[in-house]
């Protein structure tokens, strides 16, 4: 078959194969684009399983945009918890409370209107205005890059911007009239079902008569992207620090600096130590007293090792080491007992921790300690 051909072959037939076997996903239950809208954006850099109770969980505390726009950026965040990439949840915030300000609450349908918000880019934007609005945007994610790639053999490396603009502009002719919602859908459900990064389903898929990339041989071979770097490795260690007297049961956590990673969530306090000090238990857990103490002005009282773990994200791998640890000596401060705790530090026992938003890492580190305690009160063997 010639190029037209191919084009036409492949956009109906994957769209009648979309029709008769999609997914019964939440966000495909209703054309709400702010509910689309926030499917779209969890499902950025996370698996759809994951991302099911996510979205019902935050639709059901912001079922509309003015209860999202008015919500507290800490519950938002809290909610968010465990998603990764907090500053999704915050450009999302952002961007929902222009639209309550600036359109009443309406989720635009124009183009230019919806790409200058906070966060939206093309691909966001594609999305909302073909599954919401019927529009003939495309909506070019990784899947649908991965399916392209290999369907009309393009050998362009996909990380390359003007790779993008080439699948965007193939991905919009392709869109059947009338159907541009169901279509990108099909696009990207073909990506996470069939056309799967690693051994393609290629005997199962509904348009493979038509596919160059199996015809040659390529389909193992496609698409060409060029690997990004490792996150780098650094090395922190972790005071998990118990309280005493009226704190017993509590610990003492901080909130990290409003601007930059995890911006003003909550977090045990913790520090970046040089590799020279890093090997012993004495030394690591020296090296963070004294970076508290210099950073924060807090004391602290060595403890025992706890618990090794580690935190990656896009750019750097955490490695960490945990510690038991005690405030040092109040009395040595200039005010009073209790007094002295920077005012970005709070005690909290193990029933408020609902309400501060932690990244997942500390949380399993509280969640492990909390364990640790339940064996101790049991009795159970081996403790």
């Amino acid at each position: 078959m010639n190029a037209e051909e191919q084009k036409h072959y492949f956009s109906i037939h994957l769209l009648d194969w979309y029709r008769a076997n999609k997914r019964d996903l939440p966000w495909r239950r209703s054309k709400n684009p702010y509910h689309i809208w926030v499917s779209e954006v969890m499902l950025q850099q996370t698996r759809v399983d994951t991302v099911i109770p996510y979205f019902h969980r935050f639709t059901e505390l912001f079922p509309t945009v003015e209860a999202l726009a008015e919500a507290p950026e800490e519950e938002v965040l809290k909610a968010w918890e465990g998603l990764g990439y907090y500053s999704r949840a915050r450009n999302l915030q952002s961007a929902v409370r222009e639209v309550h300000e600036r359109y009443g609450g309406v989720v635009p349908s124009d183009k230019a209107e919806i790409s200058s918000l906070k966060g939206v880019g093309p691909y966001t934007s594609g999305a909302i205005l073909s599954i919401a609005y019927n529009k003939p945007e495309p909506a070019v994610d990784g899947n649908v890059m991965r399916v392209l790639s290999r369907y009309f053999v393009i050998e362009e490396d996909i990380m390359k911007p003007a790779t993008r603009v080439k699948m965007e502009r193939l991905a919009q002719e392709l869109i059947p009239e009338g159907a541009a919602g169901d279509f990108n859908q099909a696009l990207m459900e073909l990506g996470a079902m069939v056309c799967t990064p690693r051994s393609p389903y290629c005997l199962t898929c509904p348009v493979r008569l038509g596919c160059a990339g199996r015809e040659q041989g390529m389909e193992d071979k496609l698409p060409v992207k060029k690997k990004a770097k490792p996150p780098r490795p650094e090395l922190r260690v972790v005071a998990l620090i118990e309280g005493v007297g009226e704190h017993a049961g509590k610990w003492l956590i901080r909130q990290r600096p409003q601007e930059g990673l995890l911006a003003r969530m909550w977090e045990l306090p913790h520090a970046a130590w040089p590799e020279p000090v890093w090997g012993t238990d004495e030394n690591s857990a020296a090296a963070l007293c004294e970076a508290l103490l210099t950073e924060d002005n807090v004391r602290v009282t060595l403890g025992k090792w706890f618990m090794d773990t580690e935190h990656t994200f896009s750019h750097i791998q955490w490695n960490m080491k945990v510690f038991r640890c005690r405030l040092g000596d109040e009395a040595a401060h200039p005010r009073g007992a209790g007094e002295w705790i920077p005012f970005r530090y709070r005690w909290v026992g193990p029933e408020e921790l609902e309400s501060y938003a932690f990244p997942n890492v500390f949380v399993r580190i509280m969640k492990a300690w909390q364990e640790v305690q339940e064996e101790r009160e049991t009795g159970s063997p081996g403790n």
